[in-house]
């Protein structure tokens, strides 16, 4: 499967070559310069399922190094996965977009949930019809890579509890919030405050250093991208948005974090705003820069809008078309 970035995004096409491919289970970092341009490739199958009771045992059984591949089929959900693999030994999960992994319906639970299980790389197959797409709890070092996730009753993809340095790269996330428009984000990182005493012990979520690379979310009720307060030093580079869906939001993307990199990502038919940010909690929504941005607004807002500015960046090499209001709210910085 070959994933090519629309709209002239820059950079190499991202590449998932299926779980056929020669070399070791062990990789590079999430986080390092190779992973940030291509889907990482998988390793020779060690073990090979085609039903769900075969995956959900290779599941509970998997330790690092293991290489699970899932034949092309339907895979009755939901699926957890609990076991740790290692930095030099990660632990994958492969499969083509012939293989779905089917959570029962959006009234359910999460189709594939990585519970505190960290050094995995769940890469190619399909995600579909769950309440939730895939969900990392308190997971690190994680590869969402090359799924197709659709069909979705709240967000696409969601890192929380401390889920930190982590990679969601090469995806294709369509059709969430078919069950609460407003929970329909495409990626969504750490948590609202307003859940940090049930979910982060009253703690902020720090679901920090996170990289959402070269994705192409459309058909998303909410943010293609919703990064909250509480996050830091995280990237959103590369991606392709489409806002032709969206009812409960008025961005693609909002930042409510700090120290965020938002570099050369295109979007269109956005309802009002293209990218914003937004202070939710004092200390958080500052530091974020924007660089070689396009924002095809259609509604009557900018670009980009800071809420309030605070020391975030928007770089002059960002473009806007369409947007009544111009480029930004703010000006730019050469």
């Amino acid at each position: 499967m070959t994933f090519h970035p629309s709209l002239g995004l820059a950079g190499a096409a991202l590449v998932l070559s299926g779980c056929a491919i020669s070399g070791s289970a062990a990789a590079t970092s999430p986080t390092s310069t190779a992973s940030a341009t291509e889907v990482p490739s998988c390793p020779p199958a060690s073990v090979r399922v085609d039903t769900t009771a075969e995956l959900k045992s290779a599941l509970s059984n998997a330790s690092p190094g293991d290489v699970i591949a899932l034949d092309d089929g339907t895979y009755a959900g939901p699926f957890k996965i609990s076991a740790d693999g290692t930095t030099d030994r990660p632990i994958y999960l492969c499969g083509g977009p012939g293989a779905v992994l089917n959570g029962g319906g959006i009234d359910t639970s999460y189709v594939l949930h990585l519970n505190y299980a960290s050094d995995w790389r769940v890469l190619g197959f399909t995600v579909r019809n769950g309440g939730k797409g895939v969900m990392a709890d308190g997971a690190k070092r994680v590869v969402i890579g090359g799924l197709t996730v659709t069909r979705i009753g709240d967000e696409g993809i969601h890192l929380r509890r401390y889920s930190a340095d982590s990679l969601v790269i090469g995806n294709d996330i369509s059709s969430t919030g078919l069950r609460q428009a407003k929970f329909g984000e495409g990626i969504y990182i750490g948590s609202a405050q307003s859940n940090w005493c049930t979910v982060t012990s009253c703690k902020p979520d720090r679901s920090d250093r996170n990289r959402i690379i070269g994705n192409q979310i459309s058909a998303t009720t909410a943010e293609s991208v919703d990064v909250k307060e509480g996050t830091s030093d995280g990237e959103i580079s590369e991606n392709h948005f489409d806002g032709s869906g969206l009812i409960e939001a008025d961005s693609w993307v909002d930042v409510k974090g700090n120290d965020w990199k938002i570099v050369g990502n295109v979007g269109t038919q956005s309802p009002q705003d293209g990218f914003q940010t937004h202070e939710i909690l004092d200390g958080w929504g500052g530091g974020n820069r924007f660089v070689a941005n396009h924002a095809q607004v259609d509604g009557p807002g900018a670009g980009f809008v800071f809420e309030p500015r605070l020391d975030n960046i928007l770089s002059c090499d960002n473009t806007a078309s369409g947007a009544a209001e111009g480029l930004a709210n703010v000006d730019c910085i050469q």
